[in-house]
């Protein structure tokens, strides 16, 4: 059996990947080459402690953690206007802002790829991490982004 995944596999393994690597990026600080280098070198297609991580489409990943980055203030923006009054963006955890703000990017800069399939695919990342209610708070806030984004 052939180890190379298809588009649509690469493309949701770069979109978890994308989502670690942002949440490690906040975490611990990570500037964005070291971050790419280390992924690149050492999380894509890798097997480590026993998970094998997905051969990701790594030209998609990149562009998923560098554009998050480089937009981040348009991106958190985008967030807090979505969430209920009373919330900001502070009040989230840091894997859920990591969901969030990947999905918004491509919500905002990826019109290549469907909306539904950008919305779909962040709900499943949301699943690696949580449970049902908060996978649908993903999709509900990423739905409201993503009539504003792609209006027309």
């Amino acid at each position: 059996m052939s180890r190379t995944p298809n588009r649509t596999q690469a493309r949701a393994a770069a979109r978890l990947a994308a989502v670690q690597a942002l949440y490690q990026q906040e975490m611990e600080g990570t500037a964005l080459p070291a971050l790419l280098h280390e992924f690149h070198n050492h999380r894509l297609g890798a097997t480590i402690e026993g998970a094998e991580y997905a051969d990701a489409d790594v030209a998609f990943f990149d562009d998923l953690v560098s554009g998050t980055t480089a937009r981040a203030g348009e991106i958190d923006l985008a967030i807090e206007q979505k969430l209920a009054k009373g919330w900001t963006l502070a009040r989230l955890d840091k894997p859920m802002k990591a969901i969030l703000r990947a999905g918004t990017y491509e919500l905002m800069a990826r019109a290549d790829v469907p909306v539904g399939a950008t919305i779909s695919e962040y709900v499943d990342v949301a699943h690696a991490f949580y449970e049902r209610r908060e996978a649908g708070f993903v999709n509900g806030l990423l739905d409201g982004i993503a009539r504003d984004v792609r209006a027309g």
